[in-house]
Order: C-alpha cells, then structure tokens, then sequence
C-alpha cells in the first residue's frame, strides 16, 4: 500500500463527541489580537497576534481558530472542477486515494487528444467515476497552478521565512483517504467547503525531520490513535487548525463533500543549520592535503587517527561559512513571483526615463560582494551599481531615471526587475 506523505489521514470515526482538550491554552479558541499591520498570518489563518502565536503556539501546540475567514477568494468547488477538467494538468498535480490506498496514475489520466497526446493528462471521467465511488482526490501543488493560492503561500512564506506548499483534498461524504499519522511538516488546515471531523493525538516522536517519516514508528501511532484524543472537533467551512509536525491526526468528511486546503510549512530546523555547516567545513577539509592522505597501511581501525582527524573537523566548522549554502537551499526551495515573457519584452521595448520598475517578487535577492544572487541567477554589481541595487532592494517602485536606463534594460533582460504594479 502507497504510503501518504503530505496528507491529512482520513479513517472512518464514531459520532462526535465532545471535544477532548489538552492542558494547553492554544487550543482554545482565543479572542482576536489582531493588529492594524498584520500580514497574511493573522488575518487570514489565526485569531491571537503574531508574538503570542509565536511563543505559545508555533512548533510545539496545536491551535484551532473558528471563522478564521471565509477563504472564498483563495478555492472553491468551482476551482476544483476547473483544474480537473479544463486546464489539462498532469500528474503529479493530482493523487487519488481511498481507505488507506493511493491509486496508480493509469487508473485517473489517459492521452488528451490530438496535439497533446502525452498519456498522464488527466482524465475527468474516471475521476469522477473514482469520486463517486468515494475516492479522495487530492490536488497538489495548487501554489503552482492556481493563482490566488499562489500569492497566498507566497505572502506566507516570506511573512514566516519557511517555504510553503499547499495541497487540496475533496472527500466525498463518510468517506476517508488515508490512515492516521503524522507530517514531517507543519500544516495549516482551511476548510473550504462541507464539514470535516479531525481528531488529534500527541506525537509519539516530537518535531520529526524530513527523514523520519510516520511508518518509522506505525505500531506507537497506531497504539496512540487507540487512546483519549487531545482534540476531537468538526471543521466547519471559514475554520482553521495548525498542527505542528509529529501531531498525529485522522479526518472523515461528514454529511456532505468535503473540501479543505492544506498549507504546508516546510520548516528550517536547527539540524538543517547543522547540515550546511558539516558540508561547508568538508568542503573546506577537502582542500587539505593531510585529509585526503590515506590512513596507513596495515591498521586494523581508525583508533590513533579519529582525534587528530575530529579535532580538523571542529577546526573546519569554526571556520566554515554556512551562511551562502543556506541561502542557496532558500532559493531552490521556492520560486519567484510570475513573469509574462510578453509583458517583460514590452517593458524593455517601451522603456524610458519615466519608466517605474521594482524588482520581482520573491525572487530572495541579497548581495553578496559584487554580485546580486537571485532566484534567477547571480547579476555581476560594480562599485558605481551598488547604490542603486541597495535601493531597489527595498521591494519599492522607482524611477528609471533614479537608477540608470542601462542598468534598468540589464536588470529587465535578467528578470529581475519588472515594471511596477499600478
């Protein structure tokens, strides 16, 4: 059976019963503290301001926040069957499950016609046949292919400095895709449309990494689902429930099709610094020629050498600059905001001094010495340059005058400027 990686599970449930709570405030439901300037966090997904999610609830409690927004504007069934049936996506960006097993591709896509024959298209009448039967779908990716989901987990993403991904699972009623377990990943639950029952457990191993994954520890979270749960509780459509990583949970839509959002928090962890730092001093350790020298000849192991080669090591990580590695991962991890290949020509056709231009959403551009490195690559900065780069840093619109016409044109040509929004 396929094991579900970024899902929600879903297993069949009693009738409701009060909500069991654990001893923690976040899960209450708290008054609202937003403030004038909050950004996407607080004003779409929570109830409580910034700092206090921060310190009481972020990583390590579950919150749940009724009427968090009535999320219209980010998904609708009416999304759904867009993407399904007329904007020709192909898998991955779509998954089918039921009762714990995930279809093979071939039973949801076939070739799309003439002209774009390619055989993994979707298919929306075995989709529909699959749904009606009671499969779950689940719609992938949806920061990729639908645009108010897109700005959405972009804003988030640079409001939390974690990368985000979201998914969308349509259940059909009383029925579930996958069995309880745990994500490797934080998640923000949006119910978009019909009820959803979720039950949560504590984890049995806190904050897990990337590699380790629920199956490494089935028979403990099948023994924890068995026990009182921390929170028992419908999702109704405008509800929006956190989870940390390793919070182990199970859903079954109720009376009528369900449809939610998952927002993935892909967190940095302090075992992510600690990778780079490793592969930051190897690579220095590598242009030494004492490292590279073979251990000698005959040993029988590594007793009188393993001091002298940790204390190298140690020496390696003190000098090592992590810094640069990990903000290359930050770069790879996302993409930058969309760039109209016609719209862009025009702006460097038509322009002029009066021209307003601003550099491209999150594009996570920094300076680095004399160069400006990108998302979209690394743009060489001379001395006389770096003034104007520092400024256009600041995500703001200016004047080409302001800059320089032909650094404005590099810029445009590179994609990393744009014009400005009006």
């Amino acid at each position: 059976m396929a094991e579900p990686t970024e899902v929600p599970t879903e297993v069949p449930m009693a009738e409701p019963t009060e909500a069991a709570r654990c001893e923690h405030p976040s899960h209450r439901i708290q008054d609202s503290g937003i403030e004038a300037d909050a950004g996407v966090l607080e004003t779409r997904l929570i109830d409580i301001g910034r700092e206090k999610f921060a310190s009481e609830v972020w990583g390590h409690s579950p919150l749940l926040t009724r009427r968090a927004s009535t999320f219209s504007d980010l998904f609708s069934a009416d999304a759904v069957d867009e993407l399904i049936s007329r904007r020709g996506l192909r898998t991955p960006f779509l998954r089918a499950a039921k009762d714990g097993t995930t279809f093979t591709d071939s039973s949801f896509t076939s070739p799309a016609g003439v002209g774009a024959t390619i055989a993994d298209q979707l298919d929306d009448t075995k989709l529909w046949r699959s749904l009606a039967d009671g499969a779950t779908l689940v719609l992938q990716a949806l920061h990729r292919t639908w645009e108010p989901i897109a700005q959405f987990s972009t804003d988030l993403s640079s409001e939390l400095g974690h990368p985000v991904q979201v998914n969308a699972y349509i259940t059909p009623p009383q029925n579930q895709g996958f069995d309880h377990h745990y994500d490797v990943h934080d998640v923000f639950v949006v119910q978009i449309e019909g009820t959803k029952r979720w039950v949560i457990h504590e984890p049995v191993h806190p904050a897990p990494l990337r590699h380790q994954p629920w199956t490494d520890h089935r028979s403990a979270v099948t023994r924890a689902a068995t026990g009182p749960a921390c929170i028992d509780t419908v999702l109704e459509p405008g509800d929006c429930l956190y989870l940390p990583r390793g919070w182990i949970h199970a859903a079954e839509a109720r009376g009528e099709i369900s449809i939610h959002l998952t927002v993935g928090i892909h967190t940095w962890t302090r075992y992510a610094l600690a990778e780079y730092l490793s592969r930051a001093a190897l690579a220095e350790l590598a242009d030494d020629p004492e490292m590279r020298r073979a251990l000698p000849l005959g040993m029988d192991g590594p007793d009188n050498e393993i001091d002298s080669v940790r204390d190298s090591l140690l020496d390696g990580i003190a000098r090592a600059d992590a810094i640069s590695l990990f903000h290359r991962a930050r770069r790879e991890q996302g993409r930058p905001a969309p760039l109209g290949p016609l719209a862009q020509l025009a702006a460097v056709h038509d322009l002029g001094p009066d021209t307003a231009v601003q550099i491209r959403g999150a594009l996570h551009a920094r300076l680095e010495g004399p160069q400006l490195v990108t998302r979209v690559g690394r743009f060489a900065v001379s001395d006389d340059e770096l003034p104007c780069i520092t400024r256009l840093l600041d995500g703001e619109p200016h004047l080409t005058n302001t800059l320089g016409i032909d650094l404005v044109e590099r810029l445009l040509r590179a994609g990393i400027l744009v014009p400005a929004e009006q």
